[in-house]
């Protein structure tokens, strides 16, 4: 396996976790198990952003184009 598949997964992974946080820690009625959730959930996000940042310095990851603000707008009318 070679190291931007390495990197991908790990993305992937990351994700999903911090999907699984935000699906538990509103369900959740325990403030202290709440709280440390939140706590876990952060350092979760943190890993994710040094995983992002290294995927981009390494171009494995390229993101999508920014949205015009043609685009922008379109959206807000859309939802707003």
């Amino acid at each position: 396996m070679d190291e931007k598949t390495m990197v991908a997964d790990a993305l992937v992974g990351i994700n999903g976790e911090l999907k699984m946080f935000g699906d538990m820690i509103p369900q959740t009625e325990n403030k202290e198990l709440r709280q440390c959730l939140k706590q876990i959930r952060n350092q979760c996000e943190m890993s994710q952003e040094k995983m992002y940042d290294a995927a981009r310095e390494r171009s494995y990851y390229v993101p999508a184009a920014k949205a015009t603000q043609e685009e922008i707008s379109h959206v807000k009318s859309i939802i707003g």
